[in-house]
C-alpha cells in the first residue's frame, strides 16, 4: 500500500543490480547509456545500478541551455560540467546516492506515458524510503510555485517525484529511445543543497534569493531522517524497496565487457565531448 492505495499486481521479474562506487560525470552517463543499449538489444536484464560521483559535477538536463552553467566557476572549484541524455533542470552530484533503472517499455512496470512510470517506479523508491524511517510522499500535480522558471531541479518537485515534509527528497528524470526506458535519479545523502547556486550564473542578488528558496524547498537524507546514513545502507534499502514494490528478484551483477567498451566509447564521442555539452 502506498498512499492508500494498493500497489499494482506486475509479474515477478529478475533484474541485474549493480552496485557502483563513484565516477565521474562523463563516465556515470556512458554507462547509463551503454546499459541502456544492452537491455534493448536483449543482451542484459533490465538493470538498477547505484552509484557515486567523484569529482563534483553539475549536470544540465538535455535541452538546458549551456548558459545557465558558470563554466569558469566550476573549472576552477574542479567540479565537472555534463548533459544528462535525460530532461530537467541543473544539479549539483555531490554527497548523494544515483539511482538508475533501465527497462523496455514493454516491461508493464513502464507501460504508458512518462508520468505513469513515473509513479510506478516512484512506489519503489518510496517503499525503500519508509523502510528507512522517513514520511516520504509523492508529489502531485500542482501549478507552478515559482513566478519565473528555474534551472535548479532541486527548487520545484515535479509529478511524482519524492517529498518528505513538504520538500523535494529525490529528483528523478527519464529518456525513452529505441523502446527503452531510461530512468535516473539522485538522493542527496548530506551536506548544503544550495551549493549548487553558486556554479550557475545568477546576478549576485537574485543567488541570494535563489538560495533561500532552494533551503525551503528541498532537503536532504540526513535533514529528514535527523542522523546520517552509509551509501551501502541506503542502497540496499531501495533496492528491497524497489524489490517489494515491482516485484523483482535483484540479482547481483557487474557491466559485460560490451558494456565497457560501449560506455568508453560513449564517454569519448558524447558525454565528455564539448560539442555535446553545448548541444541545447
Amino acid at each position: 500500500m502506498i498512499q492508500g492505495r494498493p500497489l499494482p499486481a506486475y509479474p515477478l521479474a529478475t533484474w541485474r543490480l549493480i552496485v557502483d562506487r563513484e565516477a565521474d560525470g562523463p563516465t556515470n552517463m556512458a554507462i547509463d547509456e551503454a546499459i541502456l543499449t544492452s537491455v534493448i538489444d536483449g543482451s542484459c536484464p533490465p538493470t538498477l545500478r547505484f552509484y557515486g560521483w567523484s569529482p563534483p559535477c553539475v549536470t544540465l538536463g538535455r535541452s538546458q541551455s549551456l548558459a545557465d552553467a558558470d563554466l569558469a566557476i566550476c573549472q576552477a572549484a574542479g567540479v565537472d560540467v555534463v548533459r544528462r541524455p535525460s530532461g530537467g533542470q541543473a544539479i549539483l552530484h555531490t554527497d548523494e546516492l544515483t539511482y538508475s533503472v533501465a527497462l523496455c517499455q514493454t516491461d508493464p512496470r513502464a507501460e504508458g506515458g512518462v508520468l505513469e512510470s513515473y509513479r510506478r517506479l516512484s512506489d519503489g523508491l518510496l517503499a525503500g524510503l519508509h523502510r528507512l524511517g522517513i514520511e516520504a510522499i509523492q508529489a502531485v500535480r500542482k501549478k507552478q510555485l515559482l513566478a519565473e522558471p528555474t534551472p535548479v531541479c532541486f527548487e520545484v518537485p515535479s509529478d511524482y517525484e519524492i517529498t518528505a515534509g513538504g520538500r523535494k527528497l529525490v529528483g528523478s528524470a527519464q529518456w525513452r529511445s529505441r523502446g527503452g526506458v531510461l530512468q535516473h535519479g539522485t538522493l542527496p545523502l548530506h551536506g548544503d543543497l544550495t551549493r549548487i547556486v553558486d556554479y550557475l550564473i545568477f546576478a549576485d542578488d537574485e543567488r541570494t534569493i535563489r538560495k533561500r528558496s532552494l533551503r525551503n524547498r528541498a532537503l536532504t537524507l540526513e535533514e529528514a531522517l535527523g542522523r546520517a546514513l552509509p551509501f551501502d545502507e541506503v542502497a540496499a534499502a531501495l533496492a528491497d524497496g524497489l524489490a517489494e514494490a515491482l516485484n523483482l528478484h535483484l540479482e547481483p551483477g557487474e557491466l559485460t565487457a560490451q558494456e565497457y567498451a560501449r560506455a568508453a566509447e560513449l564517454r569519448r564521442t558524447r558525454y565528455a565531448d564539448d560539442a555535446w555539452t553545448a548541444r541545447a
